[in-house]
């Protein structure tokens, strides 16, 4: 069985002639995928129930436009009718449209999950401890996809409340995903990140 053979000096973690304080990907036996799947799952669920909590006292649309909110609206543009997409539950007396739940945490476990594994890889991805990522996924759906799909309306025409809900609540979304994966990854393999030195092998 191979295994990583390295050797750290002042501020430089070379492995077999790699030098990864300056390299853009990890080395490749470092590298963890099962558990960065299971930690992409985890941290998409909690990152999904987040970013509910932040839009209660940031709601990003209006009551008007929330009638038929976004997840619904995308589904009835591929189809779907809208008495399936508004389906609810009641809890509390409160109606729940369970539809758009479903999108919105598989929306956050996908990404999450794509996150993970990239970042097993590729540790730039996560910069800001995966603020940026969180703001490319912002700029992609709400700026560039969604509005020129008719889902939302276009950049220019939506209020900067919504701008500024959903801008950061991304970036905290993603956060919470990069905080519960890094915790989850190193409690499943008992390693750090990829890109962390281990301590040196063999050596008394």
């Amino acid at each position: 069985m191979s295994i990583c053979q390295h050797v750290i000096v002042p501020e430089r973690w070379v492995v077999q002639g790699v030098d990864h304080m300056t390299s853009s990907t990890t080395e490749p036996c470092r590298r963890r995928y099962g558990a960065a799947l299971w930690a992409g799952v985890l941290a998409g669920i909690i990152g999904a129930i987040v970013k509910f909590g932040w839009e209660v006292p940031l709601p990003p649309r209006t009551a008007a436009r929330n009638a038929t909110n976004p997840p619904q609206q995308l589904l009835q543009q591929l189809g779907f009718s809208e008495h399936f997409t508004h389906m609810s539950y009641t809890f509390s007396g409160w109606p729940l449209p369970f539809v758009s739940f479903i999108v919105h945490f598989g929306f956050s476990i996908f990404f999450a999950v794509v996150y993970a594994l990239l970042a097993e890889k590729y540790p730039r991805v996560k910069l800001w401890q995966g603020a940026v990522f969180g703001l490319a996924i912002w700029v992609l759906f709400h700026l560039v996809l969604m509005p020129a799909m008719g889902t939302v309306p276009a950049p220019w025409h939506q209020p900067f409340d919504e701008h500024l809900s959903e801008s950061f609540g991304h970036v905290f979304w993603m956060w919470v995903i990069e905080l519960t994966r890094r915790d989850l990854r190193n409690r499943i393999t008992g390693e750090p990140d990829a890109e962390v030195p281990l301590p040196a092998l063999g050596g008394n």
